[in-house]
């Protein structure tokens, strides 16, 4: 997780929206049809996006926000929920006046594209949800024990405690954000139906070294019309993916394999032929 700011390019635009009590920075990079990408915990934008931006912007105008208390984003006296970020994804839509958005959203990020999804419907054409799990159980059960563990000695020398520092917020408040941030995952939460209800074509992507239990993911798929030959029924307009090698922070090291496969589903008919002999 040591990747350098400076391997994203300058973004076209960038600055703050007032939304919800919130001054919520983004970045808009490149040109083409909206895609707004939603980072994991603790990350910032460069940590998380580095090698994703520059190849996605190439075809698409990319925006990208640090949520709430992570990075140039300044905490507030509210807490950290996937609800309260999927509403400020919304408003930083409405910010930007762009009505109808793809949305991809990586581990933390993908709870929140999942909520986008639930919640504003109309603002969600299609659906990317790298490592994200839409219930508390659909992580292994070590790794959902493992989130009530997290202190903030455990990011001592990290890149997250630098850039954390690095962009001003008072070291005091680490601890704090620490704990507001883990708190999402410790409480019990199951989206089940209402994800399983999504009308927006969906692309659920894991490495199978994952956090992200494997029967979660195809549980969703199936949900989505996966499951069945497509020879004999068709494509579904939904995609599942699981990367060989991969692990969950990995993910993020796997653009050149993941960009392409995303480009593929955004661009993709809804209704694919089949190939046949």
């Amino acid at each position: 997780m040591e990747t350098k700011a400076n391997q994203i390019t300058q973004p076209a635009r960038s600055g703050y929206a007032d939304v919800n009590g919130l001054r919520l920075y983004y970045e808009v990079h490149g040109q083409g049809k909206p895609l707004v990408l939603l980072h994991g915990s603790y990350m910032t934008i460069p940590l998380n996006w580095a090698h994703f931006l520059p190849q996605l912007a190439q075809s698409r105008q990319v925006i990208v926000a640090e949520m709430q208390g992570h990075g140039r984003t300044r905490d507030i006296d509210r807490t950290i929920s996937y609800e309260a970020m999927a509403d400020d994804v919304a408003g930083l839509l409405r910010f930007l006046n762009i009505e109808q958005a793809d949305v991809l959203g990586y581990s933390m990020g993908g709870g929140v594209a999942f909520q986008v999804a639930v919640r504003h419907p109309a603002r969600v054409r299609r659906l990317v949800v790298l490592s994200g799990a839409y219930a508390h159980d659909g992580w292994w059960p070590d790794v959902e024990a493992s989130f009530a563990t997290f202190t903030a000695e455990m990011f001592e020398g990290s890149s997250i405690r630098q850039q954390y520092l690095e962009w001003g917020n008072e070291a005091a408040h680490f601890p704090e954000f620490v704990q507001k941030v883990k708190a999402i995952d410790v409480q019990p939460y199951n989206w089940s139906d209402a994800v399983k209800a999504i009308e927006a074509p969906l692309f659920l992507a894991l490495g199978d070294a994952d956090g992200v239990r494997y029967e979660h993911a195809l549980d969703l798929f199936r949900a989505k019309g996966g499951g069945k030959m497509g020879d004999l029924h068709g494509l579904p307009p939904s995609r599942l993916a699981i990367l060989p090698g991969t692990t969950h922070i990995g993910m993020m090291q796997r653009a050149d394999w993941l960009v392409p496969m995303i480009t593929d589903f955004l661009d993709s008919d809804l209704n694919p032929t089949p190939p046949t002999f």
